[in-house]
């Protein structure tokens, strides 16, 4: 059990640096002040078609791997 409990908590570890580089690189979501200002709308072709883009890949990569560290946060804190 001691080695199967170190190889989870290595992937841990992977996978918080991997979420943490993740969420870094990401652009804000908020459209600025400038936006809010003059009424600029949010709905334009680039956030439509967003998800087969680059940063949809990386949204999408984020909310699975913020998934994957709440299962390895409860599976680490259980006693075994």
């Amino acid at each position: 059990m001691g080695t199967l409990r170190v190889i989870t908590q290595i992937i841990y570890i992977l996978i918080c640096i991997a979420l943490t580089v993740l969420v870094l690189k990401q652009e804000g979501k908020g459209d600025g002040l400038s936006g809010a200002i003059t009424g600029a709308a949010s709905e334009t072709y680039w956030s439509k078609n967003k998800g087969r883009s680059l940063e949809g890949t990386m949204e999408t990569a984020t909310k699975v791997l913020a998934g994957a560290f709440i299962v390895l946060s409860v599976v680490l804190n259980l006693n075994w």
